[in-house]
């Protein structure tokens, strides 16, 4: 378990300030220094610098932060462990990429909840970023993303790997074409928001060809996926996404493909916790969980 010291460390290392902390913490800000250097004296090393006015932590800080950060995470799941009452076990909330959230495990969450009725199931859909946040925080057990992240600094297992392509309108005159990606620039790229999952992959796949968003003279940014397939649908510009996230269109002949030359993608989607928890098995067994859920869903194996 933290000590008061260490909750108090946390916040000013999320907030990157001791009077924001101290606001946060309903403290003065004469405390939250001392608690501060507290640590530093038990510790023997500074914690923060200042540079330019701005609070920044040390390497030894970060190092702090990524120790602390698991046990409060793991300390509020055995606290829920401890209080539960009857069989529905500890709440579960987890968090998804859109893609995944949306698309992917509606299914999978149903046959959870139909084989456990009595459990409290929270799912936040938010960016790769918001969600890493998050479990940094403890306010996440786990998270299912779709975009990059320091695989060193987590625990992951792969989930699925899903193909991610280029969709235009059915009535587009690029619907049933090859085409190679460079002739793709002279249409409309309509993509997510930055911090995306969807917008990094395509940003990597892109400068694997040479190419850039800012490549495309006409792009435009929309924040919700089902608008920009709204858009597409209606011949507005072109997008790239995870097929699952188009499969209803695709299947219905609202969407096509775009057949690129050469590009046949297929980017993982991993299940993510932090390194070292006391409740990996927990984790692993959700995992495993979601992972058959999956694949009977999506007939994937």
């Amino acid at each position: 378990m933290l000590d008061y010291r260490h909750e108090t460390f946390l916040m000013v290392y999320r907030l990157r300030s001791y009077t924001k902390a101290a606001r946060a913490l309903n403290l003065t800000q004469p405390a939250v220094s001392q608690h501060i250097k507290a640590l530093e004296s038990r510790y023997g090393c500074s914690l923060f610098t200042y540079a330019r006015k701005t609070l920044i932590p040390t390497e030894q800080g970060r190092l702090l932060y990524r120790f602390a950060s698991k046990m409060a995470a793991d300390s509020n799941l055995l606290e829920q462990k401890l209080r539960q009452k009857g069989a529905g076990g500890p709440p579960l909330r987890f968090g998804a990429t859109l893609t995944i959230g949306q698309y992917i495990l509606p299914a999978v969450v149903a046959e959870v909840l139909e084989a456990r009725p009595t459990l409290a199931l929270t799912m936040l859909v938010e960016n790769t970023q918001q969600l890493l946040d998050k479990l940094e925080q403890g306010e996440i057990q786990f998270a299912l993303i779709e975009g990059l992240f320091d695989k060193s600094a987590y625990h992951f297992e792969l989930f699925a790997l899903e193909p991610f392509v280029g969709i235009c309108a059915a009535t587009s005159p690029l619907a049933g074409t090859q085409v190679r990606l460079e002739d793709l620039i002279s249409h409309r790229l309509i993509v997510r928001e930055r911090g995306s999952g969807t917008r990094e992959i395509l940003e990597q796949l892109l400068q694997a060809g040479n190419l850039s968003l800012e490549s495309f003279p006409q792009l435009t940014e929309i924040g919700s996926l089902e608008a920009i397939k709204q858009l597409v649908q209606g011949g507005a510009g072109i997008t790239f996404l995870h097929e699952a996230a188009a499969r209803k269109e695709l299947v219905g002949g609202q969407l096509a493909r775009l057949e690129i030359s050469g590009l046949k993608v297929r980017r993982e989607l991993n299940f993510v916790f932090l390194k070292d928890s006391q409740h990996t098995d927990d984790y692993l067994h959700w995992f495993h969980i979601f992972r058959e859920g999956y694949a009977r869903a999506f007939g994937r194996g």
